[in-house]
């Protein structure tokens, strides 16, 4: 827990030192950006779409899983191979 408050800690402080040379546009622009991000995060989703992702990320799954299918040929049975 220490180790992860220092890996915070310092990040922090680079993503500080990163905005130091930005000019007051710049950080503008950066933070509509990070709102417009958050704000589309938080948006609330309609039940049709949650269960929509839901199905399909259980169809992807399903298909990830299981094993590649093999093309088939039609196989000659000896009557109709005369």
């Amino acid at each position: 827990m220490l180790l992860r408050l220092a890996y915070l800690g310092v990040a922090n402080a680079f993503a500080m030192l990163r905005l130091l040379p930005m000019g007051d546009r710049d950080k503008t622009v950066a933070r509509l950006a990070l709102r417009h991000q958050i704000m589309v995060l938080e948006r609330p989703l309609p039940a049709a779409t949650v269960r929509r992702r839901q199905v399909l990320g259980g169809l992807l799954n399903e298909y990830h899983t299981m094993p590649p299918r093999l093309p088939r040929h039609p196989q000659e049975t000896p009557s109709s191979a005369a």
